[in-house]
């Protein structure tokens, strides 16, 4: 009991459940992991966006294209903004 109410301090939620304990757990959580993938993703695009050699961009934007390919698939980002920023790049890739 004393785990619920520092819970519900903590999260600012009146739960009235365990069911909506749990979800509100579980969502937080879900949330940290999706915060983590979207931010390496755009750190990852912002290193390809400095890179100067050719050979090193491509090698970068493949892996870079699969990981925003798996990030809009578990609908951490749009699957039209995977596709939009995979266009952009493999525009400033090819244009090195």
């Amino acid at each position: 009991m004393g785990y619920n109410i520092y819970l519900l301090k903590e999260n600012k939620k009146m739960a009235n459940h365990q069911s909506s304990l749990k979800r509100i757990r579980q969502t937080e959580k879900r949330r940290l992991h999706n915060r983590y993938y979207a931010k390496t993703a755009r750190n990852a695009v912002r290193k390809l966006r400095s890179l100067e050699n050719k050979e090193e961009a491509r090698a970068l934007f493949a892996k870079v294209s699969s990981m925003l390919d798996r990030l809009a698939k578990k609908n951490i980002i749009h699957k039209n903004k995977a596709g939009n920023l995979k266009s952009k790049l493999a525009l400033k890739v090819n244009k090195l």
